[in-house]
């Protein structure tokens, strides 16, 4: 055990850096989004702070190669980490209050969170190679060693975190997992105590798995659900939309999705004006929804259009789950769920459809992938003669923070005969951030804007009838900048 105790040691802590790092994107995300913007800030700060870690760490061994200095090191950071677990919600909370650009909110939410336990992190692999180097003839081989068995670790713990830790576990209790094994790492590099210690180790661990999840605990918001999957972080939680109870289907810092608690009518106003198809196809029976979330909208359509179909292209099968045990979807067979990304879906199927409905575009974390003229030629593809895309778009019209509305709007006019705009929120201001909804015909042939349906008269009565900008290019694969055309929405 004192033999190889140092490579178990740069092992472990290298493990935890790259566990740290991804279990951080999660802990960002409900506040920050998860935008190539902050993988950049999230990436680039724990680089930063490694490299800091590695300097400071040499010269600190040099002055002082102790164990119980390296233990101190690894303590410290378990420490930290284990405050944070308490602490992120409220520090990203006023980050998120006073910070508007999300670029800077993402470097100091990384910076004020996880740089201080990164670079101590990265202070271990040079005071172990200090501590390690007994016969000078052999410096280089101790030192390769060292630092291959901490990328090892690295390897390991990215593995381990994607496919196990993070799924299982969550975000939350995936900070008190790193902070346990880094404290229990501190006690036997000081006191050398290896086999008490792990089955103390193992116990804790175990307690820690059980209890609920700390930091919500702190803040009183125990009703909450905090759900880690392979592709995000939901958060479902009761509380009231427009003076009414409403269950909330959340991820990232957006509202993906909601639900009445006692009745099954739309809530948010835009998924209304889904309804829009009905005008601009009569008589259609097959539809496609591109993201699922809570699914509102296809239980919405199979209760109001009895004879017709709906499939849903939704990535992530753990949403669906959710979907089916707290926002009452059921099975049904006019219902078909395909677990796949949706440009995927578009790519392979060869199925026609009526409508597509798209429903995958939050403000700040937008699918590139679904945006580009490629995309839209294969929506455009999949449609029968009178087909109607109608998709919802989180943006102004005019002015910077109409960027992305306007690249969309272009990229469809590329591609389909007549589009149309409908501003949810209202049609006097164009640089007013707002649900739009746009629509897209298949057909050439002109359609009326008036409806005996009231309510669909009401949608239509919403008709952007002014010039839009032809300032921004169209959207391809090769060319999808959506993350700085929406940086200024929040």
């Amino acid at each position: 055990m004192q033999k190889y105790l140092l490579y178990i040691v740069v092992f472990i802590c290298g493990a935890m850096v790259m566990i740290l790092e991804l279990v951080a994107s999660r802990i960002l995300a409900p506040f920050v989004g998860t935008s190539s913007y902050v993988w950049t800030s999230l990436i680039g700060i724990i680089l930063g702070s490694l490299s800091f870690g590695y300097w400071l760490g040499g010269r600190l061994a040099d002055r002082n190669p102790k164990r119980f200095a390296l233990a101190m090191i690894i303590f410290n950071a378990a420490i930290f980490i284990g405050a944070t677990t308490f602490i992120n919600i409220l520090v990203l909370s006023v980050i998120e209050q006073y910070i508007s650009d999300i670029r800077i909110a993402a470097i100091i939410s990384t910076l004020v969170l996880f740089s201080f336990p990164s670079v101590l992190l990265g202070m271990v692999s040079p005071y172990a190679v200090k501590l390690q180097m007994a016969d000078i003839d052999k410096t280089g081989s101790t030192v390769g060693n060292l630092y291959a068995i901490s990328t090892i670790g690295s390897i390991v713990g990215t593995f381990l975190a994607g496919f196990v830790l993070i799924p299982s576990f969550g975000s939350e209790k995936n900070l008190l997992i790193i902070s346990i094994v880094l404290l229990f790492t501190s006690f036997i590099v000081y006191f050398d105590k290896g086999f008490k210690l792990n089955i103390l180790f193992f116990i804790i661990l175990i307690m820690t798995l059980l209890i609920p999840n700390p930091a919500f605990l702190v803040y009183g918001k125990t009703d909450l659900k905090d759900i880690d999957t392979e592709y995000s972080r939901i958060w479902i939680y009761p509380t009231y939309y427009e003076n009414k109870e409403v269950k909330v289907f959340q991820t990232g810092n957006e509202y993906s999705s909601a639900m009445y608690l006692n009745n099954d009518e739309l809530v948010f106003e835009y998924t209304k004006y889904y309804d829009l198809a009905e005008h601009f196809n009569t008589g259609f029976n097959k539809a496609l929804m591109l993201g699922g979330a809570a699914y509102s909208y296809p239980k919405y359509y199979l209760n109001k259009y009895t004879n017709a179909t709906i499939d849903v292209a939704e990535i992530d099968s753990r949403v669906t789950d959710i979907a089916k045990s707290e926002f009452r979807l059921k099975n049904n067979p006019r219902l078909r769920i395909f677990h796949e990304d949706g440009r995927i879906f578009l790519n392979k199927t060869k199925n026609k459809y009526d409508v597509i409905y798209g429903d995958a575009f939050r403000s700040k974390s937008v699918p590139y992938q679904l945006t580009t003229k490629d995309a839209v030629e294969k929506m455009y593809n999949v449609l029968n003669d009178n087909g109607v895309v109608v998709i919802n778009i989180i943006s102004s019209i005019e002015g910077d923070k109409g960027k992305f509305f306007r690249g969309e709007y272009k990229t469809y006019k590329n591609i389909f005969p007549q589009v149309y705009v409908f501003p949810v929120e209202g049609i006097k201001n164009g640089e007013e951030i707002q649900n739009i909804m746009l629509v897209a015909l298949k057909s050439k042939d002109k359609p009326s804007f008036e409806s005996t349906d009231s309510e669909l008269n009401e949608y239509l009565a919403h008709l952007w009838k002014e010039e839009i900008p032809n300032d921004i290019p169209i959207l391809t694969d090769d060319y999808s900048p959506v993350e700085y055309y929406t940086m200024g929405i929040r």
